[in-house]
């Protein structure tokens, strides 16, 4: 029997991808993308990651919604926690997405399974912020502390700071925004490759985030909220170690991370993370050719589910 957690969900929803591929119309902001072409093999390989990637969470006792993303123009659509969230209380929100063909993975079969299966009082929409070029990413650009009640939001062009206090007004979160790049100077394109907010541990690439009083707030909050802060390096961050869930199985919490994140991690923060977590490690190694991991492809459902 799954205990309730906060922060934690016990159910997520997944979308396995049918026609894999590096999204063109995203690579100019993301430098975790891969330049390689995504071919057959590529589409092969990726739903064949993602059905043993999903059928893991399941065998730890986490429900798990899998629907399938057979639509050819949505290349990005394996990554579904950038479209919408749901919170406590049967709060549902969806978020205007920067690229055109990331707006089609809104999917109504996703939003009525919600209200179907979870007590779901209202579903806010903020698409209609997309024609006035105010983007909002989700679970990408956001990493919520369900907890405390803060939004950790970097600065980007897919993070705006009109469309982040909309959400943070409704939703009752705190914004707390930085500017983050990485060592060559780029700016971070999403907030949950830089951080992964635990219940009570949180995993931080604080060296990237660009201002040092900012970065010692940010610590301090963490800290603050109980949380000790795991630090990680560039090169960690780049091979997706910030990139992580924790979810709630029948044994207790575990922390979904991808094999690449945690072959990257050093003994030290294994048992750091191992101290509050069981570290389940799955290897998606195609799919994060598209710039995102296992974070990316999971979207937490924080709703009581219907007797």
């Amino acid at each position: 029997m799954n205990r309730m957690s906060v922060q934690a969900p016990s159910a997520v929803i997944m979308v396995r991808p049918h026609h894999f591929t590096v999204n063109t119309e995203t690579a100019s902001d993301n430098a975790f993308q891969s330049n390689v072409m995504s071919d057959a093999d590529h589409t092969v390989r990726a739903y064949k990651e993602h059905t043993t990637a999903s059928d893991m969470l399941r065998a730890q006792g986490v429900r798990v919604h899998v629907f399938e993303g057979d639509d050819p123009q949505t290349p990005d659509c394996v990554f579904p926690n950038n479209w919408f969230s749901t919170h406590a209380g049967g709060h549902v929100a969806v978020f205007p997405m920067k690229a055109q063909n990331r707006r089609l993975e809104r999917r109504h079969d996703v939003l009525e399974m919600l209200k179907t299966d979870y007590r779901v009082q209202d579903i806010i929409d903020y698409s209609g912020l997309e024609p006035d070029g105010l983007f909002l990413e989700g679970t990408g650009a956001m990493v919520l502390d369900h907890i405390d009640r803060v939004a950790y939001a970097v600065e980007s062009d897919r993070t705006n700071p009109i469309a982040l206090e909309r959400f943070c007004t409704h939703f009752n979160f705190e914004p707390m925004v930085f500017a983050a790049e990485d060592d060559a100077g780029r700016s971070i394109y999403h907030t949950n490759v830089l951080m992964c907010i635990g219940t009570r541990f949180a995993l931080v690439g604080t060296s990237m985030i660009s201002d040092p009083a900012r970065r010692r707030e940010v610590i301090k909050r963490l800290e603050t909220s109980g949380r000790q802060v795991i630090d990680l390096t560039t090169v960690q961050i780049g091979k997706f170690a910030g990139n992580a869930i924790e979810l709630m199985g029948k044994d207790g919490p575990i922390l979904a991370l991808s094999q690449t994140a945690y072959d990257v991690l050093t003994l030290e923060q294994r048992n750091q993370i191992s101290a509050y977590v069981e570290m389940l490690p799955l290897a998606i190694p195609t799919i994060e050719m598209a710039g995102g991991s296992v974070r990316c492809t999971i979207a937490g459902i924080h709703l009581a589910p219907r007797n």
